[in-house]
């Protein structure tokens, strides 16, 4: 298995910026990705940004891209989420996802950014 803890979350006015660290552990040697989702209230959770642990290719949907920067750090087993000129459309809950080489999904508890306007 692998572990995600999500931290960084806060409030911050409408654009702003905020850096959101996932720490993983356990099994991280079989990990293929990490992607960060986030939850607004009365939304489906849906797909930020991912990254590729080998390549480091990345993935951002549409709304984020030129905004949020996802990046790792494989020897820390880190990846983080620098999310600038923060909109009040990105408040949510930001959840940490690890995929391992055979498709399995691990989660976060999730982190609250909320932008004020």
């Amino acid at each position: 298995q692998v572990h995600v803890v999500e931290s960084g979350g806060g409030l911050v006015q409408a654009g702003g910026s905020l850096r959101l660290s996932c720490a993983a552990s356990g099994r991280t040697f079989s990990i293929y990705s990490m992607a960060w989702f986030r939850e607004a209230p009365g939304k489906d959770r849906e797909f930020v940004a991912d990254i590729t642990w080998s390549d480091n290719n990345t993935y951002y949907r549409d709304s984020v891209k030129g905004r949020f920067t996802i990046s790792r750090d494989n020897a820390k087993n880190m990846v983080y989420l620098q999310m600038n000129s923060l909109k009040p459309e990105d408040t949510a809950v930001y959840l940490c996802n690890a995929e391992d080489q055979i498709g399995e999904h691990y989660w976060g508890q999730g982190t609250q950014v909320t932008v004020s306007s």
